[in-house]
């Protein structure tokens, strides 16, 4: 049965990276924080039914209010308000490769926040990534890194991972007491909640067509509702382990997708710096190596 939740996780990623995609169409129609708005309002009417059939209970206890109400802050409001903001400035590319860093944003504010440790085979892939985003925000030129000559888009992204590695700080508190779909119908809740007062005075969306819907579906009901689904249950099923290594793909649908769908294409220099930041997140992900021990055998004589 497991190649079957393999193809679950395979779908999810591709659902996730096509998200940066869809973004592109968005974003010119609508302020970021009125995407989020969005976004998050039909992920969440959508999740309602979902988390009633499966929990039959929407209620927390006490003890994960605040983290979700963080959770909602940091990942909802945060998150997505950047997310949208890069989107506007850089490649839909540069911000599929860009997110492939969760994984070392959420170590190093757990290495912060939690006191968790990291290993050197953890570093070296920290060290490898970071390399390879120099190199895709720098176009290979390194010098620029000297006069701190970045797109604003790209830094951007970069805002919004670091704020996904507080989110996942939050989530792990949160889900010592709720299911990791309470978890997410509540943040939503709680960040939909936020977000309400920022968009009262730009609650207009200019010249959008049938693509600027199809996008915003995409983006709720796709890449927020059913993904988080699909996820959880991979998670469930295959371990955590494995499953983030599905994550690496994000990217390569993004690629693909941006291709066909925006006429994006990969420079040399974005190529090496993806090269470089997924093996570096691989590596950091990935199990550390176990040293053999030399066994001697001794011949009697």
């Amino acid at each position: 049965m497991q190649p079957m939740y393999y193809i679950l996780l395979l779908i999810t990623s591709m659902l996730w990276g096509g998200n940066f995609v869809s973004g592109k169409f968005l974003v010119p129609h609508a302020s970021p924080l009125l995407l989020t708005e969005l976004r998050w309002l039909i992920a969440v009417l959508c999740l309602l039914p979902y988390v009633w059939w499966k929990e039959k209970s929407l209620s927390f206890p006490k003890q994960a209010l605040w983290p979700l109400i963080w959770m909602g802050l940091t990942g909802v409001l945060l998150f997505n308000f950047f997310l949208f903001l890069a989107l506007d400035h850089t490649s839909a590319d540069n911000v599929g490769l860009l997110s492939t860093l969760n994984p070392i944003s959420i170590a190093i504010a757990s290495f912060f926040l939690l006191k968790e440790r990291l290993n050197k085979q953890q570093i070296m892939g920290m060290s490898l990534s970071l390399g390879g985003v120099l190199i895709v925000m720098t176009h290979g030129d390194i010098s620029r890194v000297l006069h701190l000559h970045f797109n604003i888009g790209d830094v951007y992204m970069m805002i919004a991972v670091i704020i996904w590695g507080l989110y996942s700080i939050a989530s792990k508190k949160a889900m010592e007491h709720v299911s990791p779909f309470k978890s997410t119908l509540w943040s939503g809740i709680f960040g939909v909640f936020m977000t309400i007062p920022f968009t009262l005075s730009s609650m207009t969306i200019q010249s959008a067509g049938a693509d600027f819907y199809i996008a915003l579906l995409y983006s709720s009901v796709g890449a927020t509702a059913l993904a988080t689904i699909f996820w959880n249950i991979g998670v469930q099923k295959v371990g955590g382990t494995k499953s983030g290594i599905f994550l690496n793909f994000n990217p390569i649908f993004t690629a693909i997708l941006a291709f066909f769908l925006l006429g994006e294409t990969l420079n040399a220099a974005q190529l090496l710096g993806s090269i470089l930041v997924i093996g570096g997140v691989y590596s950091f992900t990935a199990k550390p190596l176990k040293k053999v021990k030399n066994t001697y055998v001794h011949s009697k004589g």
